[in-house]
């Protein structure tokens, strides 16, 4: 076995105790790297949590907190194996700090589903660990052996003579303790919090106002900073009135930077009356003739040009020649805005020899290294303070308006807190990756699949997130939910077996920016996959449930939640007319999913109406089943209003779309009832905030058909597209 080798920032120096915490992808390893040092009151075994004298356990929260529970999911995993008192629980945000990078993705980030999945077993090891250590220093201070003493609820007691201490009055005896390494979990049986509904701990912060996001940041001294942006890609400024704009009370500074033109003031109504008056005048940009119409025509066109192939078992073309029928789809999905309730924002405060930067980050490791290269200063003088976010989706992933925060604060000897409006917000978002796919597929004589050949065209998110990513010209971000990255982090290939399976990619050229959008591309790719899917079931008579089954042979955690979904909906009971009734299936990141989805059709009108939503999912072994059923509800919602509604439009060159008057959402009068089932799986920890998203879309498209006997290959499914269709029918 090779050496652990230990650097200045994989270790912590805690008091009395030093530990190095070395979190991989193939395990967790603590140990003691240090002699007994001096006591000053703090018990700390581990990067996750302390505990000090007057019993209060402070449980560090690495991640970000957006809305998904984590910072209550995390908290109670460690809890529960350090089995601590929930009354003696806070928690603190973590610092941007390599102790807690992600063992699946190898850095601070929120992202992938991988919060809970990812640090489950770390932090069970982790909190096992202290249990063990009160219990041992127990067992020493009374002269009894460890097998007679037990913890419960931060206290340790002596099962003969019953004598009792509390984790505060052994904090000291336990901090000169060596760190055991192999610490025992506890079985499931044993569980006090992990399984159990728990109240989400930054919930009443939130409700009372209290709760700090990035729009709450006030730093002393501090401006504000807006940017005028281009209006079409790639586009320059021709001229532009900076004494004008300095004119204007408040206003402090006029700065060009790369990403356009920033106006600092007082305020924001100040800052943003200074923006206005620049009066810029850009030019037309690299792509003045792109519009949404042209956009999709060149989509199509791309499904006739050569890509790079991605998947290649068997021979598809001679399975398709020799198939007793082939059958042949387009599906076109445009891009999607992310449209968080909070609008990009950061406030970055440079200085000689630090930065400080307040944001509603899901990325620490990301937001270090980009301030670190616009800065010039080591990583380690880049102090990230993580807040509250109000809604990330994968856009807080991203990286660029840190960036353009930066290069403001350079030219600014005072904290600039950069602030974008609600029409920046989407016109200059990184949006969720626009497809165009083709599928064909050759049936027997059985109606058994033989053969599956599917070209996609799409937006690449990796030419704008790590274009060194991109292998062999294959996007694989891109790809999630039809096949995944070699090796698979993700577990998102689809479930269905084809013996001849083909798979090609084309990425578009056009300048419009991508980035993972919740579920990253599971949601479109599981949308054309189910669509057609249902479309074949209907061409050999079989129905849908069971001619999935029968491509689902070796997938039984698939085959269990369409099993689950089909009692729980009522599956082929009649339903009234101009109603109808749908299924879909994925899994991704670890965790499978099928619904349902009960739909009423207005032929007149084109409206689609969503009544009810079914909802089975098997993700393993689960932390908070409240937070789960939140997750769903949300994904659920979202994907519907996608399915129905958003859709990005642009124009000369640029974003048309500006806010929620043109870019349309989901408004909560039409929100379905919605049953979701929590399986109990004996599986390995799958992620669950993006799988609910992904079967939303195709189940409302198949119960559409089933309520008109049209189908529906474009989204947003809004009463234009749907009168289109009826009137083809």
């Amino acid at each position: 076995m090779k050496e652990l080798k230990l650097t200045r920032r994989s270790f912590l120096k805690a008091t009395g105790l030093v530990i190095a915490v070395s979190i991989t992808p193939f395990g967790t390893k603590i140990i003691n790297a240090s002699e007994r040092g001096s006591f000053d009151g703090t018990f700390k075994p581990s990067v996750w949590y302390e505990i000090t004298p007057d019993n209060k356990v402070t449980i560090y929260f690495g991640n970000s907190e957006m809305g998904q529970g984590s910072m209550t999911a995390l908290p109670m995993i460690v809890a529960d194996e350090l089995e601590a008192h929930w009354k003696y629980v806070q928690v603190k945000q973590a610092p941007a700090d390599d102790s807690f990078k992600s063992p699946i993705l190898g850095a601070q980030v929120t992202v992938a589903s991988a919060s809970v999945r990812g640090f489950y077993e770390p932090l069970r090891k982790a909190g096992a660990v202290g249990r063990a250590m009160f219990i041992k220093a127990a067992a020493e201070t009374w002269g009894v052996p460890e097998d007679e003493c037990f913890a419960r609820l931060s206290t340790v007691f002596h099962r003969k003579s019953r004598k009792k201490m509390t984790y505060g009055q052994l904090v000291e005896r336990a901090s000169k303790l060596k760190v055991p390494e192999n610490a025992p979990l506890k079985e499931e049986k044993d569980f006090r919090y992990i399984g159990k509904p728990m109240r989400r701990i930054d919930i009443p912060d939130k409700v009372e106002g209290k709760a700090i996001f990035g729009l709450d940041i006030q730093v002393p001294g501090m401006v504000c900073a807006v940017v005028a942006h281009p209006p079409a890609y790639n586009a320059k400024p021709v001229s532009f009135d900076e004494a004008l704009a300095l004119a204007i009370k408040g206003v402090k500074k006029v700065v060009k930077i790369p990403q356009g033109i920033a106006v600092l003031a007082d305020d924001f109504y100040s800052a943003q009356k200074g923006k206005e008056a620049l009066n810029v005048k850009w030019d037309e940009g690299s792509h003045p003739y792109m519009n949404s119409e042209y956009i999709e025509k060149y989509f199509m066109e791309c499904l006739d040009k050569p890509g790079a192939v991605a998947k290649n078992v068997g021979d598809t073309q001679k399975a398709l020649s020799e198939a007793k029928k082939t059958y042949e789809a387009v599906y076109y999905l445009p891009h999607v805005a992310h449209a968080m309730m909070e609008p990009i924002n950061v406030t970055v405060h440079l200085q000689k020899d630090r930065c400080d930067i307040w944001a509603p980050t899901q990325a620490q490791t990301g937001t270090r290294m980009a301030a670190s290269r616009v800065t010039g200063l080591p990583p380690e003088k880049i102090h990230v303070h993580t807040t509250f976010l109000g809604c990330g989706l994968g856009r807080r992933s991203q990286v660029d308006f840190i960036v353009e925060a930066c290069e403001i604060a350079k030219h600014y000897d005072k904290p600039i807190k950069l602030i974008w409006t609600r029409e920046d917000d989407i016109k200059y978002d990184r949006f969720r990756a626009a497809t165009c796919q083709r599928i064909k597929a050759g049936l027997d004589g059985d109606g058994n699949v033989v053969a599956w050949h599917q070209k996609v065209v799409c937006t690449s998110i990796l030419k704008f997130y790590n274009p060194a990513w991109i292998k062999n010209g294959v996007d694989y971000f891109c790809l999630w939910g039809i096949v995944d990255s070699p090796p698979p982090p993700v577990f998102s290939s689809t479930v269905y077996e084809f013996p001849n399976f083909y798979v090609e990619q084309y990425l578009s050229e056009l300048p419009i920016p991508a980035a993972p959008w919740r579920s990253v591309q599971n949601a479109p790719n599981a949308f054309v996959i189910e669509c057609f899917i249902d479309e074949l079931a209907h061409a050999s008579g079989k129905d849908p449930i069971e001619f999935r089954m029968n491509l689902l042979k070796n997938s039984p955690r698939a085959r269990t939640v369409l099993e689950t979904v089909r009692e729980m909906s009522g599956w082929g009971k009649p339903l009234p007319k101009g109603k109808g009734r749908g299924i879909a299936q994925h899994s991704c990141f670890g965790s499978y999913v099928a619904q349902v989805a009960e739909v009423a059709v207005n032929e007149k009108t084109g409206e689609i109406k969503v009544e009810k939503v079914f909802c089975a999912v098997d993700c393993g072994p689960y932390v908070n089943p409240d937070t789960i059923v939140a997750q769903i509800e949300g994904a659920i919602i979202l994907g519907i209003s996608t399915a129905l509604k958003e859709e990005v439009l642009f124009d000369k060159g640029g974003v048309k779309s500006s806010n929620f008057d043109d870019y349309k959402i989901l408004r909560m009068s039409e929100v379905p009832e919605i049953r979701v089932e929590i399986l109990k799986s004996k599986e390995k920890i799958g992620g669950i905030g993006e799988p609910g998203v992904t079967p939303v879309a195709p189940a409302v498209a198949n119960a559409f058909f089933n309520a008109t006997g049209v189908r529906i290959r474009r989204l947003p499914m809004n009463p234009k597209i749907v009168l289109e269709a009826l009137r083809r029918k």
